[in-house]
């Protein structure tokens, strides 16, 4: 359950990250792409709550969460649960699949944006990164690492 516990943090850590990596980009470039980190409008029943800004924020954050504690225990019976890499890969192609949603939304950018594109999927593997190197750092230097699973194993 710590270990569960410490995923969400780095979830939560790494989805600021990301929120901050893209707005930089939004500032600098004039790229739209930050605006679907909080985007939910194409989602039925959840796009009539409000206020609609703290339903986006929780939303990313919900969905960063979820999406680091499935993954290291999707990758984990392959022993790459402490590999920073994976987490970039997966991030980056899932981010640059999941900008097809844009096609379903009323907001910017527009699906066919080649630039946002690039800049959402930049912004996802700098999300990978983070919750790759959060993961090393905090949980395959702590002794949470293997522990259960090697114990389990051995019974």
């Amino acid at each position: 359950m710590k270990k569960v516990g410490m995923l969400a943090l780095i979830g939560f850590i790494a989805g600021l990250v990301m929120i901050a990596v893209m707005k930089v980009i939004q500032w600098v470039t004039g790229s739209p792409a930050y605006v679907l980190l909080f985007n939910f409008d194409y989602i039925p029943v959840v796009n009539t709550w409000e206020p609609v800004w703290l339903v986006g924020f929780m939303f990313h954050n919900i969905t960063c969460i979820a999406s680091v504690v499935v993954l290291y225990y999707m990758l984990r019976p392959f022993g790459m649960e402490n590999q920073i890499a994976p987490y970039i890969a997966v991030y980056s192609i899932g981010g640059g699949l999941l900008f097809s949603l844009t096609a379903l939304s009323e907001q910017p950018p527009d699906f066919s944006d080649g630039e946002a594109w690039i800049w959402w999927t930049l912004g996802h593997a700098v999300f990978g990164w983070a919750v790759g190197g959060l993961i090393k750092r905090w949980i395959s230097s702590s002794g949470l690492r293997r522990k259960e699973f090697v114990s389990i194993n051995r019974a």
